[in-house]
């Protein structure tokens, strides 16, 4: 089988130019799209437990764990004691990160316009169908069993 005939390639070569994309963009407000990510998923009301956050994006809490002590350095969050379970920590947006939730929030906006923009709606329709007969397949988890 030739790399492009392969269904992850194709997924993989495109997250990759999104990846790229992104991060262009991000730097110039001097972030990353790892924390534009982080920060598009803090409830901006009330915090988010940092227990649940990284399930929540799919992410590894080392990963995760990395990004949020880089935020909390720049100024972009900081931690306060759950108030309905004190062994929680709950990881809330400071003043400039809710600025920095803004940037990213439109950056996915804009990128997701012209996206559509550029798209016949019958072909979006078919690679959101498509990509949710993929996850129903992944989450079977059953690719590999005999």
């Amino acid at each position: 089988m030739k790399p492009e005939e392969s269904i992850d390639f194709h997924i993989r070569w495109a997250w990759h130019r999104i990846m790229r994309i992104y991060n262009a963009e991000a730097a110039k407000y001097e972030t990353s799209m790892s924390t534009g990510y982080v920060l598009l998923n803090i409830d901006t009301e009330e915090g988010t437990p940092s227990t649940k956050l990284g399930p929540m994006m799919g992410m590894e809490p080392r990963s995760l764990t990395r990004i949020l002590k880089n935020m909390e350095e720049l100024g972009l969050i900081h931690r306060q004691p759950d108030p309905n379970d004190k062994r929680s920590v709950r990881i809330c947006l400071t003043p400039f990160g809710l600025e920095k939730r803004e940037v990213s929030k439109n950056t996915v906006i804009t990128f997701n316009k012209v996206i559509q923009e550029k798209m016949p709606k019958e072909k979006l329709a078919n690679f959101f169908e498509a990509m949710s007969c993929l996850n129903e397949v992944l989450e079977s988890n059953d690719i590999f069993k005999n």
